[in-house]
């Protein structure tokens, strides 16, 4: 079973996505700042992180670095979440290590379609 973590400050956002994500393939961690995912990952690293583009604790940049030098087996896949198309913003947590982006607000087929290639990207 796969580990999904929502990172977000929007209680909102993340029970829609763990609501969407939730399945027999898929397990959803919830956390609301960056400080409290890098815990989380920490304890258990997740294998997909969907992180806001706008923490309130840290920047989005600066968590991705953190989180992909945390010693683990699993590498996790990060992909950032937007309320607008950023090129800069995307391109700049790429370089960090994110693998992807999603634009909010997204409903269950656009979450599940970037999902879907999201995962065979990988």
């Amino acid at each position: 079973m796969k580990r999904c973590m929502i990172v977000d400050d929007s209680s909102v956002i993340r029970k829609v996505a763990k609501r969407i994500l939730t399945g027999p393939d898929m397990m959803v961690v919830e956390a609301s700042t960056g400080a409290q995912a890098l815990d989380m990952c920490l304890a258990q690293m997740p294998d997909i992180i969907v992180v806001d583009g706008g923490l309130t604790d840290m920047t989005t940049v600066e968590f991705i670095r953190q989180a992909v030098t945390i010693p683990a087996v699993i590498r996790p896949r990060i992909m950032i979440c937007l309320p607008q198309f950023d090129l800069g913003a995307i391109m700049r947590a790429k370089r960090a290590g994110a693998a992807g982006f999603v634009l909010k607000p997204f409903n269950r087929p656009q979450l599940l379609e970037r999902f879907r290639q999201f995962q065979a990207a990988a």
